[in-house]
């Protein structure tokens, strides 16, 4: 065994878990880090107090002078907690989190300290950052980039430092960030989602998006991550034969959370409490060493903040156990890869689920308008959906191993079908008595207990109606939520917005009852929408085939799948909802594609110094000790040496022949890649994607013969059946 993996196994079998302490009940740490209205009530005066929450849910603005006031009582709550340095924390279009850390503390003329946050600090800061991506919007020497503060998600103190999360817009306004447009999608849901709940109540003046996510990760001993290479740079394994015992037994799913990793999961779970996020499931998943975390569900704009704070505090908690977090979505081949299911609703300011049905056919009539309105809105605008999720890491997951496939559909079950194509059936126009009766009683009245009987998923599908809400389940482990999030909350938005102006206009025009021209509409959109609901299996080959008549995309990967954002309806789309301008577009499109280009050119880098660093050096050394045994052999017995020799030449040869090959698509890959650098962006992404990545697979095939071949003393890389088992 090479050293390195010596080393690396010798201190895993070592490993003592860290001890678990009793701690206080989990409802007297929520929030402990949090400035949340309880802390406001305690440290800022009423009239900042009604100020901020005014903020929060009409998004009106806070002048100057209250915002001193407000940074005064923040700045206290927080030094009061441990806190020296503030910071706006933001999320840049890398989909990480960013922040740059200044001193509560300031020199006075005379040389005293002061301890000074003012409400200009808090409102608005010019933190630089020109280094991120921008897609065009501002050149590197445009230094002046802006964070502003967003009082609708908390403040929160993480280590010694006060986090206020924040937008991140150029000098002209644009969006440099993920926050500025998912509140703009936000905004343009409300304002869609009132106007037609008003329909059927008049006190509702505000509809929330929720989102409850579900993240699906790996952990891997800290000491074996530092000895892959690929690990460290990529997030994912290049290279590496299966083992024998993988996830064939589904012993690992559901069942008995080891000591070790328990200890991890109870501090994680701490420190999460404690900056709010409601965190209640834990559980192993399928693969070996993969695991899955999910919270109580939020308004989406705080859900997407903790999902990104979280993600950032679990990589920092593993580390304390020795751990390594892999969020990559497909860090093992062969096995599950890890999704980030998004369960999304909309709720009014009533405290209404606008997906859950209720004991009254008017209630149950709201239901299906937010239903099939949401369906109709998948339907219309799957292959922006689908862009939406698309990354380098979530092509390899689309598609296998229970991850849903590239072809966006919906699943709403067998008995809700049936009771949509009732409803399709109605005649057009004014509902006779019989037909009404019909409606109430077979259709619209019986969707509870239709719920009640069938709210079992399809893990095939991409998009699921369960029970009260949609799991948008093809979103990437490590993804932004923001992005996907945005898509959905602006489509849904927009097809609301078009359907209060059919309903308004049958009812004008036809001289309907509200609930008539209701149910002319949605019939309409029912038969509009039947090619995006699909029950069976969304792996079968037969699917794809079916997918391709109705007219569904299939983008198997991400630069074809982000092409979309240069259509010109889904330009209009998002300009007329407000959540991004053309020119915002085409940076996001850029930007997105850039790092779609830099992940793959690093990983073919990688590859490439990997097979040759690693695996020919370590085959020849090998290749050296069969050519000393044969010698020896032939030392021995001159008569008997062709029969001995025969299998330690057979291997010799099949060694020689896995190296060439090996060496002659490392040869290939590096010639591609230097024939790259003349091609434009979007030419060089196809090229990675259509003919570079393929090769990587190739160069995997031999390199991972020769591991099963060479004395595992040589082999330098740690292995799959050594990573994938927690000790």
């Amino acid at each position: 065994m090479s050293k390195i993996r010596f080393t690396a196994i010798n201190q895993t079998f070592n490993r003592k878990p860290l001890k678990i302490d009793s701690i206080a009940k989990r409802s007297e740490i929520f929030a402990k880090k949090v400035f949340d209205q309880e802390k406001m009530r305690n440290y800022l005066s009423k009239t900042a107090l009604k100020t901020v929450l005014s903020a929060i849910e009409k998004g009106k603005k806070i002048d100057r002078e209250i915002a001193e006031h407000i940074a005064a009582g923040m700045k206290n709550w927080a030094i009061e907690n441990g806190a020296t340095h503030y910071t706006h924390w933001f999320q840049p279009l890398t989909g990480a989190t960013a922040e740059k850390h200044d001193s509560f503390f300031e020199l006075n003329p005379d040389g005293s300290f002061l301890e000074k946050f003012s409400g200009s600090q808090l409102v608005q800061q010019e933190p630089d950052a020109s280094s991120f991506p921008n897609g065009g919007i501002r050149n590197t020497f445009e230094a002046r980039g802006y964070t502003a503060w967003d009082p609708s998600s908390p403040a929160f103190i993480y280590g010694t430092t006060l986090c206020i999360p924040t937008v991140f817009v150029s000098y002209t306004g644009e969006a440099l960030d993920i926050k500025t447009p998912l509140l703009r999608s936000l905004n343009a849901l409300d304002e869609a989602a009132t106007a037609v709940s008003k329909y059927f109540h008049r006190d509702v003046n505000k509809v929330i998006a929720t989102l409850g996510w579900e993240q699906e990760y790996f952990l891997v001993d800290a000491a074996l991550y530092k000895s892959r290479p690929d690990l460290i740079m990529t997030g994912r394994t290049l290279i590496g034969h299966a083992p024998a015992r993988g996830q064939q037994l589904d012993d690992h799913y559901f069942g008995s959370i080891s000591e070790r990793v328990m200890a991890f999961m109870r501090d994680l779970e701490i420190e999460s409490l404690k900056l709010g996020i409601p965190v209640k499931t834990r559980h192993n998943e399928v693969a070996p060493n993969q695991f899955e975390l999910a919270p109580v569900f939020e308004e989406a704009n705080l859900a997407v903040d903790h999902n990104s704070l979280l993600m950032d505090i679990m990589k920092k908690i593993a580390r304390k156990h020795n751990f390594e977090v892999l969020l990559h979505e497909k860090p093992f081949a062969g096995i599950n890869g890890s999704g980030k299911h998004n369960n999304w609703s909309m709720m009014t300011n009533t405290g209404i689920n606008l997906l859950s049905p209720g004991k009254t056919p008017m209630k149950n009539l709201e239901f299906l308008v937010f239903f099939i309105n949401t369906i109709k809105a998948v339907n219309d605008n799957e292959a922006l959906l689908r862009a939406s999720i698309a990354s380098a890491g979530n092509d390899h997951r689309l598609g296998a191993n229970e991850a849903p496939p590239a072809i966006i559909s919906v699943f709403i079950g067998e008995q809700l079908t049936k009771a949509l194509q009732e409803l399709k059936n109605v005649s057009n126009g004014k509902l006779s008595p019989q037909e009404k009766t019909d409606l109430k009683l077979n259709v619209v009245g019986k969707i509870p207990e239709i719920l009640l009987d069938n709210t079992d998923r399809n893990r095939t599908s991409p998009f699921a109606f369960t029970g009260n809400r949609f799991e948008f389940r093809a979103v990437g482990s490590s993804a932004n939520t923001g992005n996907p999030m945005t898509i959905l909350n602006m489509i849904v938005a927009k097809q609301l917005q078009d359907f209060k102006k059919e309903v308004d206009i049958i009812i004008e025009k036809d001289n309907l009852k509200k609930d008539e021209a209701i149910f002319n509409v949605l019939r309409e959109y029912i038969k509009q929408s039947e090619r995006i609901l699909f029950e069976g299996d969304g792996y079968s080959k037969a699917w794809e085939k079916e997918a391709v008549k109705r007219g569904l995309s299939n983008t198997k990967n991400t630069p074809e799948a982000l092409k979309i954002y240069k259509d010109t309806k889904v330009k209009a789309l998002f300009e007329t909802t407000g959540v991004l301008n053309k020119r915002e577009l085409g940076a996001k499109y850029e930007v997105e594609l850039e790092q779609y280009t830099m992940k793959v050119l690093i990983e073919a880098g990688v590859l490439s110094d990997l097979t040759m660093n690693h695996v020919i050096p370590a085959a020849i050394k090998y290749q050296q000790e069969l050519v000393k045994v044969v010698k020896g052999l032939k030392d021995i017995d001159t008569k008997t040496y062709k029969t001995l020799a025969q299998e330690p030449l057979r291997i010799l040869n099949e060694i020689s022949e896995n190296i060439s090959k090996v060496s002659e698509l490392v040869r290939k890959l590096r010639m591609a890649l230097n024939q790259l650098e003349k091609d434009d962006l979007e030419t060089k992404a196809e090229k990675l994607a259509t003919k570079i990545k393929p090769e990587f697979d190739q160069i995997r095939q031999y390199t991972d013969q020769l591991e099963m071949m060479i004395d595992d003393e040589i082999w330098p890389l740690t292995k799959y059946r050594e990573m994938l088992f927690i000790r």
